[in-house]
């Protein structure tokens, strides 16, 4: 029918209608909490992203704590490994007692309810600050990487890590993966793929964090992650790794690729999660101290966006946060 007798906004007129028409909701299950450990004591801030701390592995259980309370589901650990442990061979990523793997475990044992997601990558732990490792050229090679990414990922499955979370996009690795963790018996293990994962230059504070921006310099990682003008290669991407055994797959970062996250989806129909990124959240902190933005207000909506691009989880520094804000309202 046409106007008068169509009016779309006589639904927005209440609070009441509004919610009961509304379309997407954010919950405390749709957050996942990246944390950052270190092996020092305490904590400590990261500069380029206010709110965001190091923590040691005491202080990561008070945090895991409080997610537990306000309902999150899982968090995600990123290890901050000491300069004098980095090496060519990222060997230390696999060490029994390394940092993650005694992380994973002191979380397991104090909450068992709470999902354990582990980065599986060798940036941290490589001399150079690559994803990988490299030949007599400076080259990331491949084959030679996964056979490490499958020693990390089976240290973290051993360790008690709910969901492995290979983020170096080489080529194959969920396959390896998928294989070495059912030949070991970890066959309730999951893997959540970053399968489309662009060369952004929204990643700088992140790598600030976890301490690897001084050991890769003036170098880049766009040999191996996406290129930021490409979208169907995002579907080749995820399909090859559904295809070798991922039960989940991520887009990273989240805002500016939401079309990704919508294709993605649409094609696919599995869970797909998107990572707002450290440089996502330090414009959005950044903003809210300057008093540019209601950091409440713009946050939910932010995450808000994911879901209705079609997310069904949303990795954020906000997590906490934005569980507390929604527990509020």
């Amino acid at each position: 029918m046409p106007f008068p007798y169509t009016r779309p906004r006589r639904l927005r007129r209440d609070d009441f209608s509004r919610r009961l028409v509304r379309e997407n909701r954010l919950h405390a299950d749709d957050l996942i909490l990246p944390v950052f450990v270190h092996e020092a004591q305490g904590r400590a801030p990261v500069a380029s992203m206010p709110g965001v701390e190091r923590q040691s592995v005491d202080e990561l259980l008070r945090t895991a704590a409080d997610a537990v309370a306000l309902g999150i589901p899982a968090l995600v650990l990123f290890p901050v490994t000491a300069p004098e442990a980095k090496s060519l061979d990222a060997a230390a990523a696999w060490a029994d007692d390394g940092l993650a793997q005694r992380a994973i475990r002191a979380l397991k044992r104090e909450f068992p309810q709470l999902g354990v997601i582990t980065d599986v990558a060798l940036d941290p732990y490589t001399s150079h600050g690559q994803d990988g490792l490299v030949d007599a050229d400076g080259y990331v090679t491949n084959d030679e990487t996964v056979d490490a990414l499958v020693k990390q990922a089976l240290s973290h499955a051993d360790a008690g890590a709910d969901v492995v979370s290979p983020s170096d996009m080489m080529d194959g690795r969920i396959g390896a993966i998928r294989e070495a963790l059912e030949e070991s018996g970890h066959v309730n293990t999951r893997i959540l793929a970053y399968s489309a994962k662009y060369a952004s230059a929204f990643y700088g504070p992140f790598r600030d964090a976890v301490g690897s921006a001084g050991a890769l310099g003036k170098g880049d990682k766009k040999t191996y992650q996406m290129d930021p003008g490409n979208s169907d290669e995002a579907l080749r991407e995820v399909g090859l790794d559904l295809d070798e055994g991922a039960d989940m797959v991520m887009v990273k970062p989240g805002l500016p690729y939401l079309d990704i996250v919508r294709r993605v989806k649409d094609h696919f129909g599995v869970p797909t999660f998107a990572y707002q990124v450290s440089g996502e959240y330090a414009m959005l902190k950044a903003a809210a101290m300057n008093g540019w933005l209601d950091e409440r207000a713009c946050v939910l909506e932010a995450l808000l966006g994911f879901k209705r691009a079609g997310a069904d989880g949303v990795l954020t520094y906000f997590a906490l946060d934005a569980a507390r804000w929604l527990k509020e309202d």
